[in-house]
């Protein structure tokens, strides 16, 4: 993550979100209850501790937005290294699974969903009193439409009278499947996709050669957690596999290429497999535009297959079957 200086000046491809933070924290007008809604790698996480740290910051002036970044309590309240949480006492993480069930008063590992039990322990119990250390307190909520039926209830009060000095950013890539008393709790502030200029500067202030980060920022669709994973050698090389075997078996004169690798898909993560479909549909697109000026081509093809490829990964994202979307998508592209 990012060194000793402000975080928030730091967000890119963001500037009306950034801006809205800005104009309220330094007006002091900021509201108590954020919604940062986009969608994952976009900048959710940063511009949230980035705020926490402008708010619990020890010298910033009024009438100034941004936070000093070397004080101990800007340094104390951002993740240091592959840390999710911070060493400040105002700022508190939200996450399933990140804590140990003993902790949140639990007999067993949050699995599927945030629990009341993290709710109560790390929430209810804090948000009542004053900040510890008198600036602020931030809890952030990652992935908030997670929370249990439970937990989002008992957020519910707490979200409309909080205690003094006290801030919520909740963050979600599926906001409208959160309760609707949670989102009129809140204000909502947009994130979009990256554009692909900016991820790819990213990747190169990451080391990544530019020719290579122009090529991943274009399969990225604006995630920087998805270029990073595309940009992963090993990750390639499987991805560069699965666009190969698909073509083959789009080529072959039997279904049965089809059938394996659907049947592989399935044993792939999820995000991995969305991932490897749309390196899919990027070849297909080159592919489309390198013949569409020969006759003899059929273009046509190369663009409904594309177009197959774009509705398998959609099909996926809404949970539906990842190898019966893969078999599908190849058989339907046999036919194109």
């Amino acid at each position: 993550m990012i060194g000793p200086h402000p975080w928030l000046p730091t967000l890119r491809g963001q500037p009306t979100a950034l801006a809205i933070l800005r104009r309220g924290l330094a007006s002091s007008r900021l509201h108590h209850a954020l919604l940062f809604d986009g969608p994952d790698g976009v900048g959710k996480t940063l511009a949230a501790f980035g705020l926490a740290q402008a708010l619990v910051c020890d010298r910033r002036a009024a009438g100034v937005a941004d936070a000093c970044g070397q004080c101990t309590a800007c340094l104390r309240s951002v993740p240091r290294g592959d840390a999710k949480t911070t060493l400040h006492p105002d700022v508190t993480v939200i996450e399933r699974g990140l804590y140990d069930a003993a902790v949140i008063n639990r007999r067993t590992p949050e699995t599927q969903e945030i629990s009341i039990d993290q709710i109560r322990t790390l929430v209810l119990t804090r948000a009542a009193f004053p900040p510890h250390e008198g600036h602020a307190k931030v809890f952030v909520v990652q992935r908030a439409e997670e929370l249990s039926m439970a937990a989002a209830n008992a957020l519910l009060k707490t979200l409309e009278e909080p205690g003094p000095r006290t801030h919520f950013v909740l963050l979600s890539s599926a906001a409208e499947s959160l309760l609707p008393t949670i989102r009129s709790r809140t204000l909502r502030i947009r994130f979009g996709a990256l554009p692909d200029a900016v991820v790819a500067d990213l990747l190169v202030e990451r080391g990544v050669d530019r020719t290579q980060a122009i090529a991943v920022a274009a399969l990225s669709v604006g995630s920087m957690s998805t270029a990073l994973a595309l940009g992963d050698s090993e990750r390639a090389a499987l991805r560069e596999q699965f666009v190969a075997r698909a073509i083959s078996a789009l080529e072959a004169r039997d279904s049965g290429g089809v059938f394996d690798l659907a049947e592989d898909s399935k044993k792939v993560a999820k995000d991995e497999v969305i991932v490897q479909l749309r390196a899919l549909a990027a070849a297909l697109a080159t592919s489309g535009r390198s013949s569409a000026g020969d006759p003899d081509a059929r273009a046509d093809v190369a663009t409904a297959r594309f177009v197959l490829a774009l509705a398998a990964i959609d099909q996926i994202e809404a949970n539906a079957s990842v190898q019966l979307a893969v078999e599908s998508m190849l058989l339907r592209m046999r036919s194109a």
